[in-house]
């Protein structure tokens, strides 16, 4: 059964339809915007290796038949993803992949096919949107969903998901993501704007993506599905955790305070290896948990320089960068 919900954003109508297409999917849906359509699909393995990372695959594709068009030359067939194509595919990847749950290390595949193209308004948005709602309407354990707005600045207003001819004109290519509690991801391009109108288009970006957020729980609800319950699995024992801190907080924080990034990275392997090498080979989840543990530790002790000591790993200061050097005429 087809169901079909719009949003208003903007001056347009974001329609999203699921239920009728790529039904075998775990989560599927279309997401149109003025005359541009995207199919999104997500997939997930029946069954899950143990991992110590999330294996998610994303690809957004661009195919030329959705601008009406066949490619020219000789070789009638698509050739491997555009620039465009890969720089999509990682806007989608980056806000979804933290969201997923702690120990989630199921294969993954968010697949977004451009159907049509109008030329006026931008796929990637739609791509951003339509993996979100995939997501939520599948068994896959994703419980946070997210909205993608792109916010332009025309002669000084604020316009939502502009068309090309808006963005050839505009000051400002702002790709605000988020959940109904914070920003997770933005990305933008500006014409010497201050930093209190970038934040403010931010947070009107953020509050715009609201309805598309809530667009996705009231589809959910009227499709009568249910989420799978999930347990996060404790990543490594607490006793084990606390051997590990007392007996490599010193030599793992003197290392991290090594000035010289190449050498630091030497120095931290170099701890991380010794106490390795007391560890059986045959003992494989007890070395796993102790490199997970050594990357806790890490963040604890960079959190710890940065809120007491208010130096970063190469002593700097918080308002202090790095010497820059420049060279011109090379040639």
């Amino acid at each position: 059964m087809k169901h079909r919900i719009e949003i208003p954003v903007g001056s347009d109508r974001l329609i999203v339809e699921s239920g009728h297409l790529a039904k075998q999917a775990n989560g599927s849906c279309t997401v149109r915007f003025g005359d541009t359509v995207v199919l999104t699909t997500a997939c997930m393995a029946t069954s899950a290796m143990p991992r110590d990372f999330l294996p998610l695959t994303v690809d957004y594709r661009e195919y030329t038949y959705a601008a009406g068009r066949i490619p020219g030359g000789f070789f009638k067939r698509e050739g491997r993803p555009t620039e465009k194509e890969t720089i999509t595919s990682r806007l989608i990847d980056r806000p979804l992949r933290p969201l997923f749950p702690p120990g989630y290390t199921s294969e993954t595949q968010i697949i977004s096919l451009v159907l049509s193209a109008d030329g006026e308004n931008d796929p990637d948005v739609l791509a951003i949107n339509g993996a979100s709602f995939a997501l939520v309407l599948s068994n896959i354990p994703f419980y946070h969903p997210i909205g993608a707005v792109r916010v332009g600045l025309v002669d000084g207003e604020v316009i939502f998901n502009p068309t090309n001819s808006q963005r050839d004109v505009s000051d400002l290519d702002l790709v605000v993501v988020g959940t109904e509690e914070a920003v997770v991801m933005v990305e933008a391009g500006a014409n010497q704007l201050s930093e209190e109108t970038i934040l403010d288009c931010i947070w009107k970006g953020h509050q715009e993506l609201q309805k598309i957020i809530k667009a996705q729980i009231e589809l959910f609800r009227a499709r009568g599905l249910e989420k799978p319950s999930w347990t996060t699995p404790e990543p490594y024992p607490q006793e084990y955790y606390q051997e590990l801190k007392a007996a490599l907080w010193g030599p793992l924080k003197g290392a991290l305070h090594t000035k010289e990034k190449f050498a630091r990275k030497r120095a931290v392997a170099a701890v991380v290896q010794e106490y390795l090498a007391t560890v059986p080979e045959e003992q494989v989840e007890k070395r796993l948990a102790a490199k997970k543990i050594v990357e806790a530790l890490e963040e604890e002790i960079l959190r710890d320089a940065v809120l007491r000591e208010r130096i970063r790993f190469d002593s700097r200061r918080l308002d202090e960068i790095r010497p820059i050097a420049i060279e011109a005429g090379m040639l």
